[in-house]
């Protein structure tokens, strides 16, 4: 469905884009690729990597509207990525965290309804359910704009969906590059936050095929959440030093424990699919479906159990120390 369409890509050159990017001309033969960021300096060093005819780079700001509506023209597809993400810099910088995840999501969804663009996805945190940190909030009121935006598009076409994911192995700024920096420095132990915490656990690839799966799926309005593996962030530290002996830290300011990605309070609006669950929105909607007990390719969901909730504690998919190894030794390639 990606043949001799312009996709757009706002935070197109973190890890999720590149891949993303990478995956869509080794697959597709899109018109167009429009990668749309902040960093001059990391766009140019993306245009070495890719630089195929299809290829765009739009200097710009989720802030910014009208930048928006500007690199948006002629765009069939939207992924919406940029985010400011880190939990503890949101914690110390929240209104910068609220100006980039909550204007700029409004400002995603007004600049795709003025272009008429056919299809926006929004990825979204396991931390933006039953938020505790400020990164999560954001998150959340993001999700919720995406999932209102289909009835404030009225007669447009466009449509707008959520993915949410756990946490990316390998991903810029998260656990694992930490960990082999520690290992690299020649430390003489792993620190972690909490001994009990646990992570779901995905790979860049693997998000990046869900979300383009997504695409042919979505209604409109749904949370898309995928079934994915949690892992013992003290097997993670035992599965990349294993002669090093771990060191509790303590929790960070806004640090959960234990990630939710399909909260319990919103069982009775989740229904479970082979390989994913979708979160239907609490919204009914005056013109479009509100029937999310199959999707657009005819796969068939139902309702999960009364008190259902999907945590990484209480996940059934754990994945050993000898597992985590040779996930992580796949993702890295």
């Amino acid at each position: 469905m990606f043949d001799n369409k312009t996709i757009l890509i706002t935070g197109g050159t973190g890890s999720f884009g590149k891949k993303y990017v990478k995956t869509l001309l080794e697959r597709y033969k899109p018109k167009k690729i429009i990668v749309f960021s902040r960093d001059e300096l990391k766009q140019f060093e993306m245009q070495q990597d890719f630089d195929a005819p299809c290829m765009r780079y739009f200097i710009g700001d989720v802030r910014d509207k009208d930048r928006l509506r500007r690199a948006m023209r002629g765009v069939d597809y939207v992924i919406h990525a940029a985010a400011l993400k880190q939990v503890p810099a949101a914690e110390y910088n929240p209104m910068e965290c609220i100006k980039t995840n909550i204007n700029g999501a409004e400002n995603v969804i007004e600049a795709a309804l003025d272009n008429n663009v056919s299809k926006v996805i929004a990825l979204s945190t396991d931390k933006a359910a039953n938020p505790i940190n400020l990164y999560g909030a954001t998150k959340l009121a993001s999700d919720k704009l995406f999932v209102a935006a289909n009835n404030i598009a009225g007669g447009h076409k466009t449509t707008f969906s959520v993915v949410r994911y756990g946490n990316v192995v390998c991903s810029r700024g998260s656990v694992v590059p930490i960990f082999q920096k520690f290992i690299d420095e020649g430390r003489d132990h792993i620190p972690i936050t909490h001994e009990d915490m646990t992570r779901f656990w995905i790979s860049l690839q693997q998000g990046v095929d869900f979300v383009l799966k997504n695409f042919e799926r979505m209604l409109g309005g749904e949370i898309f959440v995928p079934k994915i593996p949690s892992i013992k962030i003290t097997d993670l530290a035992k599965a990349m030093a294993p002669n090093l002996p771990i060191k509790v830290i303590g929790i960070r300011p806004g640090e959960k424990l234990h990630e939710v990605m399909c909260p319990a309070d919103l069982c009775f609006d989740t229904y479970e699919y082979h390989d994913h669950f979708v979160i239907a929105p609490g919204i009914k909607f005056s013109s479009r479906t509100n029937d999310f007990d199959s999707n657009a390719i005819g796969e068939q969901g139902q309702l999960v159990d009364a008190n259902f909730e999907y945590n990484s504690l209480s996940n059934p998919h754990y994945l050993t120390i000898d597992e985590i190894r040779e996930f992580n030794l796949q993702a890295l390639k």
